[in-house]
């Protein structure tokens, strides 16, 4: 029979800082803004032979990296229906509502979610680390991003 272990992982190298603002509606969104965001994961994997279900070590390093990919940018939702996003030269030119953003495309990162929030990181991050992670003999991970204590949200990935 097989027998499965839950690993947590919440170190607190594994965050990121940010800038960010969260679309309401077709002409609502919040004001340009900044999180420490922190990032932890639960990982249930089969018991091994010899004692351990997987390296903490190695996911350690992928959440890591991760969070590095993201530290210090302005972060776009580029699949908000609600805005347009366009390159113009050296920036990004982002139309919302009856407004025209510009910000630096070097300082910049358009991330494939919906709206720059703790529920779509979490999901962005977790097909990240899903990703890094193909080919373990994982059963589920769960992936987390908390903009402070006592919120957060979650995303759960399971084989097939």
């Amino acid at each position: 029979m097989e027998q499965l272990t839950t690993l947590y992982i919440g170190k607190e190298r594994h965050k990121f800082s940010v800038a960010h603002y969260t679309i309401f509606s077709a002409t609502e969104r919040e004001r340009l803004h900044g999180h420490n965001y922190s990032v932890s994961a639960r990982i249930v994997a089969p018991m091994g032979n010899n004692g351990f279900a997987a390296d903490y070590k190695v996911y350690k390093h992928r959440l890591s990296a991760l969070c590095d990919a993201l530290d210090e940018y302005m972060l776009l939702a580029g699949e908000s229906p609600y805005q347009k996003i366009e390159e113009d030269g050296a920036y990004y030119r982002v139309n919302f509502a009856a407004e025209q953003m510009l910000f630096l495309r070097a300082d910049t990162l358009v991330l494939p979610i919906r709206n720059a929030t703790v529920e779509e990181f979490s999901r962005y991050l977790l097909r990240g680390l899903v990703a890094a992670s193909e080919g373990d003999d994982l059963r589920e991970i769960e992936l987390c991003v908390a903009s402070g204590p006592g919120q957060k949200g979650c995303a759960t990935w399971q084989p097939g």
